[in-house]
């Protein structure tokens, strides 16, 4: 099937760039060059054979290595060939748990304020920056 460049943005914006199953940072465009450094294709995370369809949730990068030998198999079991259990996160994704990370730090770390409101502030802020700084993927 052939995809309109908005899609593709799309798809490849959906992980950051990377294969949904390895990882492996993609080159949008090399998208569909077999042998080009970051070379990718628009891989089913359910098969079309298996019932499939081109509907945008089904749709994720894939370098193509990962896209073929994937074949019928669920993208659970070709994420764990590589060691990864989840598709990684999109930006916009890992914004936002980094922003609730934060906040939440800063609400924990400003429960010092029942003991101490200096120490309460230095824990709000404390707890900001390392909610912010935690890795949203692991």
């Amino acid at each position: 099937m052939a995809y309109d460049s908005e899609t593709l943005t799309w798809i490849y914006d959906r992980t950051s760039g990377k294969c949904h199953l390895c990882h492996k940072k993609l080159s949008f465009k090399n998208y569909g060059q077999d042998g080009a450094k970051g070379a990718w294709e628009v891989e089913h995370s359910i098969p079309r054979a298996n019932g499939g369809t081109d509907h945008h949730n089904n749709l994720f990068p894939a370098c193509i290595a990962c896209n073929r030998s994937k074949a019928t198999y669920t993208s659970r079991t070709a994420r764990s060939w590589s060691g990864h259990t989840k598709a990684p996160l999109s930006k916009e994704r890992k914004e936002r748990i980094k922003r609730n990370n934060a906040l939440g730090g800063a609400l924990l770390g400003g429960l010092l304020w029942l003991i101490n409101p200096v120490a309460g502030l230095c824990g709000a802020a404390i707890g900001a920056l390392i909610g912010h700084n935690v890795n949203p993927e692991g």
